[in-house]
């Protein structure tokens, strides 16, 4: 696990090796152990590598082809790669290192970019091919690993995380204003746009191809649902459980310690026993939990760890949060608003002191479906087939405006539900996830910020991939759609941000695209069936995993944001809202925002999403947007 960056020097010419130094300082928390750098006439590239696989020298990158014309920087891990040597070797191809960058770099040179279809990972790397003066840019199928670039006015870098970008001089700190806007709707900046105008993510599943004349984007894998399987319901159990176990082992070859997230939910607790059972010492587990019980899983975590007599290692978030807030929100390139990225620093700053490399069990929901989002929104189908279109439409509008006068959380959740089934069914699965309403926008956001919007809505992302998705029903596209967007967006951010930010690596069994293909040929009714979320993957888990854990309520890695706000992140909102002149307040009115603090702190609202939103907002804004050079919004 690493980071890497560079930049081309065909159209601009950057700093040289002083730029390739900042580049790679900005971002040494992702790989503290060495670091390297190489520079042409036409490209620069740099790394900091994080020493999984042979931790000697000859692991260290930038790294050569044995002619010398190939130059690769990486990040990622490839868990294929002793089968993709064993191949090569067949073939002739001799190797200096054991690691599985130099393995990449033999395939791209036997098979050019179509290499992609054989790597089996998380990666996002750079190759600079010397005689074609091409660099070949490539993020893994679904996007576990990170990658940014800046395209602007014939310039043109790359890097794993924005700030490696943003080392460089003169790069332009632009505001998208519609990335804002989705920001409130969603948490996050979804791909492929950054909140800044100039920069971009690459998408996952996607390579980039750069020379003189510029550079192209190509989608080399999607996820398809359309091929359903007709396979029995117990052939299909025996093929999960043989992959799942498959692919865990597969992530337990390291050179360094290695161990496991432990939350006390299914796929955490499915993966830490298949780690037991593979292996011939006891597993390090690691679990975060919190005062309030509400939002506590550790005693779950310590009923798996105590089952498979785990080496377990347990802290609680007491009331320290405001203390390390700024630290910890400053990994974030750019607005994120996801609460439980709390608790995964946490986790991930534990885990790194007894362990390199821990395996976590994210993928199992979006996969499976598992949220509980996907009982809801079966519920809203089922009423929507059995209400006409006309009913919904003209009605349900007026019977949400005034439920949601209806004080406390069942007034709104009546108003979302009636609001949602007024649309159609992509629609209302935006309006149902959406984590800031329509309304609740329109009330602080400023006139002239509606202005620049125009007709702009950040539904759109969501539709899109609704649209897109070529599944046979409604849980299948939905499914599709959180992959791409949620999972993608949200999910692996944070677990990148988080560990990366304690210098560790964390692999998920569970997202190998394997198993992803796979789930997308399961019948819906094998994954949501009679109001059971996840249910072929509870049959697998369910001799290693006790049925009072396996058949409880799902919690999540949640945080008490309404009582934090009301507590202990109280003084630190009002500290750096009251002090801010621009940023939150460049988007909505003073007024407005004050209002909404008031009620909550008054206890008629609820307001501990939208109120840890700015916060989140204003403390990226705080840290990386220049206000004595430029503040624009575009």
């Amino acid at each position: 696990m690493c980071g890497i960056a560079g930049f081309s020097l065909f159209n601009h010419q950057e700093g040289g090796q002083a730029s390739l130094t900042s580049m790679h300082e900005a971002i040494h928390h992702r790989g503290p152990d060495a670091s390297g750098t190489y520079l042409d006439e036409h490209i620069g590239l740099c790394h900091r590598r994080l020493s999984i696989l042979d931790l000697s020298e000859a692991g260290n990158q930038p790294m050569f082809s044995a002619d010398g014309n190939l130059v690769i920087v990486f990040n990622g891990e490839i868990y294929n790669f002793l089968e993709l040597r064993a191949e090569l070797e067949a073939e002739g191809v001799q190797f200096k290192s054991h690691t599985d960058t130099e393995v990449i770099l033999a395939l791209y040179a036997r098979e050019g970019t179509q290499c992609l279809g054989k790597l089996n990972g998380m990666f996002a790397f750079a190759i600079w091919d010397k005689t074609k003066q091409e660099l070949f840019i490539a993020r893994d199928r679904l996007g576990k690993k990170p990658l940014y670039y800046f395209s602007h006015n014939g310039r043109f870098a790359f890097g794993s995380e924005i700030k490696a970008i943003l080392a460089l001089e003169n790069i332009p700190r632009e505001i998208r204003l519609d990335a804002v806007y989705d920001f409130f709707a969603y948490q996050y900046v979804p791909d492929p746009k950054s909140i800044f105008k100039h920069i971009h993510k690459l998408p996952p599943a996607h390579y980039l191809l750069l020379n003189k004349d510029g550079f192209t984007l190509t989608e080399y894998w999607d996820l398809s649902f359309k091929n359903t399987s007709r396979d029995s319901e117990e052939t299909h159990k025996a093929q999960l459980k043989g992959l799942l176990e498959k692919v865990t082992k597969q992530r337990m070859v390291s050179d360094v310690p290695l161990g496991a997230f432990l939350s006390g939910g299914v796929d955490s607790s499915g993966v830490v026993a298949i780690m037991a059972q593979a292996s011939e010492t006891p597993v390090k587990t690691c679990t975060i939990g919190f005062d309030n019980k509400d939002f506590n899983e550790a005693d779950f975590a310590r009923e798996i760890a105590e089952k498979y007599k785990t080496e377990h290692h347990e802290y609680t978030v007491h009331q320290n949060v405001a203390d390390r807030l700024e630290h910890i929100v400053s990994f974030f390139d750019e607005p994120f608003a996801d609460p439980s990225l709390v608790p995964t620093f946490f986790v991930s700053e534990l885990a790194r002191k007894a362990v390199t490399v821990a395996l976590a069990g994210d993928g199992g929901d979006e996969m499976f479906a598992g949220y509980e989002k996907y009982s809801v929104d079966d519920i809203e189908n089922k009423l929507r087939n059995k209400f006409p279109e006309a009913v919904r439409k003209s009605i349900f509008p007026s019977l949400g405006k005034f439920a949601g006068k209806i004080p406390g959380t069942v007034g709104k959740k009546a108003k979302s539900l009636l609001t949602s089934l007024s649309h159609d069914p992509a629609m209302g699965f935006y309006i149902t996830n959406s984590m800031m309403t329509d309304d609740m926008w329109q009330s602080l956001v400023k006139t002239e910020v509606t202005e620049q919007l125009g007709d702009y809505h950040p539904s759109q992302y969501t539709l899109d991939m609704y649209n897109k998705a070529d599944g046979p029903d409604h849980l299948s596209k939905i499914l599709y759609t959180d992959i791409k967007t949620y999972m993608t967006g949200d999910i692996l951010v944070k677990v990148d941000r988080m560990s990366m930010a304690n210098s560790l690596e964390v692999r998920a069994p569970i997202l190998d695209y394997q198993v992803a293909e796979f789930a997308a040929t399961l019948p819906s009714s094998q994954k949501y069936r009679n109001g059971e979320k996840k249910y072929l993957l509870k049959e697998v888990f369910k001799p290693f995993i006790p049925d009072s854990l396996l058949y409880r309520k799902k919690m999540g890695f949640s945080t008490p944001l309404d009582e934090w706000f009301r507590g202990e992140l109280k003084e630190l909102f009002e500290s750096i809202l009251s002090n801010a002149s621009y940023g939150v307040y460049d988007i909505f009115d003073r007024d407005s925002v004050n209002q909404v603090w008031q009620q909550h702190q008054n206890g008629t609202h609820q307001h501990g999403t939208v109120l840890w939103s700015m916060l989140m907002y204003q403390m990226w804004y705080n840290r990386y947007v220049n206000v004595d050079k430029e503040r624009g919004l575009q």
